[in-house]
This record gives structure tokens, C-alpha cells and sequence, in this order.
């Protein structure tokens, strides 16, 4: 299980090689995904999809407050179907830790980049809108099943967002959506069943489904880039095994003066520590994290 079930070749190739900085559209062969709307289908008529991974919304409202879909705190169907029936986008989110299949997928594309990922599938209603302009993160594979959804796309706001960083709603600006809608998309794709797109971190999207007699499904594979920040991390946080970061500062010195000379210590004391790390011994470690933490962690 790896990319190759979401991109062509040529799709995996530009991915691995180039990481991509604007949404690319690819046609993909039928493969298992394919069938994964019928247990889409059933989680939501059955009610086994996990209630904290639900989220349900209808544009331009925000996602409703979840008891509004469960009965003694788990999903209950039918008001489930209700609120589709009324026109809400359902998200199943992050089916790799409860469907097999995403997990195998999960973990394959896991094993190919280094990077950690989550799945998450969007059923929306014929002639209607889930989620309005955001930005994400991460980059995602928008991969379509069933239906075709419009997406107005518009360059980044922001640079490199990622994770606490630049996220949508911590640095959102009330007139972003009336300057986008006034000037119009930089790019508008309407993503087929049998296509993916290729969605990088920080492009302003605005979802819908136009086609008032046929609803969307689509999967995203949001796909947690490594930065240098993550390397960075994961040395300072193995610098806890150094007794010098395990003293205890005082606290008069954590007063103004005191407070100074600290940082002063603290940053001699990293800077030796990095100085004596072996690059090689350091890079295996990183390596094997890279393929089995599962989300951010520090």
C-alpha cells in the first residue's frame, strides 16, 4: 500500500523529487479506494463510525456542536442521516485508526516518505458546501470517489504554515474571504471521481458541490511534512539526558537579570551539547522516528 493508490507514476514521481508548491490535477486507475464509499456508506448508516472523529458542518455555518448527532455519546444514525439529508457535509475523520485499509494505506505512505499522516473522507450533498475558504498545513491528496466537487483555489496568505505556525484560524483576517471572492480564484478545478490533486500547505480553498443531482465523496491524505523545526525538536528534546538541562533554576533567577544570564547559560549549554552530537547517530535515530511516530509529539 503506498501512493501508487492515490497518484499515477508521474504523480508519485513529482511528489517524491519536487514536492510541488501549486495544486497539480492527476488521473488515477481504478484501485481499492474505489470501494471504500460503500463502507463510507455503512459507517454513517450504522452508526460505527467513532463519534469524536465525526465533525459535521453546512457552509456558512461552523461544524455543529457534536451531541447534536449522538445518544449516550455514541454516533447515532439517524440524526446522522438527518442532518445529511439536510444538506450537511459529513467528515468522517482519520480512518486510519479504524479501518484496516487506511491504516495498511496509512502506513505504507508512512514507510515511502518518512512522514506521518491521517485520512479523512468528506460526503457532501448534491448542490451543497461543507467547509469554506481555509488554508491547511499539510499537504493533502485530494482523492475523488464519487461526484465532482469545484474547488476555488487562491495562493497563500501566509508563508509555510505548519502545525501552531501560520494556521488559519490563528491568524485569520476578517477581510480575507471578501478580497478572495472579490478577485476571484487564482485557479478553479472541478475534481472528478477517478482524479487526485495534489493541494500543497497554505492554499486557500473553497470546496462545494455545484451538481444538484449527484453528491461528492472525496478523501484527503493530509501528509505531515518534515521541516528542519522537526529536527531541531527532536535534538533539544534528547537534551534532557544532559544532568546540565535538569537543574533547577531558581526562582530568583528568574527575575529580570537573573532571568538574562539563564538564557545565556541555557544557550552555551545547547550549543556544546549540538556540538558533541555524532551527525550519523543522530540521523539513524531521526530515521527511524520518521517511520513510526504516528503524529507531532513535541
Amino acid at each position: 500500500m503506498s501512493l501508487r493508490l492515490l497518484l499515477p507514476e508521474e504523480g508519485v514521481k513529482e511528489l517524491m523529487t519536487t514536492w510541488p508548491d501549486e495544486p497539480r490535477v492527476y488521473q488515477r486507475d481504478v484501485d481499492q479506494l474505489d470501494h471504500v464509499v460503500k463502507l463510507l456508506d455503512a459507517y454513517m448508516e450504522t452508526g460505527c463510525a467513532p463519534a469524536s472523529e465525526i465533525a459535521v458542518v453546512r457552509a456558512p455555518n461552523p461544524s455543529l456542536n457534536p451531541l447534536v448527532f449522538q445518544t449516550n455519546g455514541r454516533t447515532d444514525p439517524a440524526k446522522l442521516r438527518k442532518l445529511y439529508e439536510s444538506g450537511h457535509t459529513v467528515r468522517l475523520g482519520n480512518l486510519q485508526r479504524v479501518m484496516p485499509l487506511m491504516a495498511d494505506i496509512s502506513h505504507g505512505i508512512q514507510q515511502e516518505t518518512g512522514y506521518s499522516n491521517y485520512i479523512h473522507a468528506f460526503v457532501t450533498p448534491s448542490g451543497e458546501q461543507g467547509l469554506r475558504h481555509h488554508w491547511d498545513q499539510q499537504m493533502a491528496v485530494i482523492v475523488q470517489l464519487e461526484g465532482v466537487k469545484r474547488w476555488q483555489l487562491w495562493k497563500p496568505p501566509v508563508e509555510a504554515p505548519m502545525r501552531e505556525f501560520n494556521e488559519s484560524w490563528r491568524v485569520w483576517k476578517q477581510e480575507y474571504i471578501p478580497t478572495w471572492e472579490a478577485a476571484g480564484p487564482d485557479l478553479e478545478i472541478h475534481l472528478e471521481a477517478g482524479q487526485s490533486m495534489l493541494l500543497p500547505r497554505g492554499w486557500v480553498h473553497n470546496p462545494a458541490v455545484l451538481d444538484t443531482n449527484e453528491r461528492s465523496v472525496h478523501l484527503t491524505f493530509a501528509i505531515r511534512e518534515r521541516t528542519p523545526f522537526w529536527i531541531a525538536e527532536r535534538l533539544v528534546q534528547d537534551a534532557i539526558k544532559d544532568p546540565e538541562f535538569r537543574r533547577v533554576i531558581l526562582p530568583e533567577q528568574l527575575k529580570d537579570e537573573g532571568l538574562a544570564h539563564e538564557v545565556s547559560a541555557v544557550r552555551e549549554g545547547i550549543i556544546r551539547y549540538f556540538q558533541q552530537l555524532d551527525p550519523a547517530a543522530v540521523a539513524g535515530v531521526l530515521r527511524d522516528a520518521s517511520l513510526t511516530e504516528l503524529e507531532y509529539t513535541t
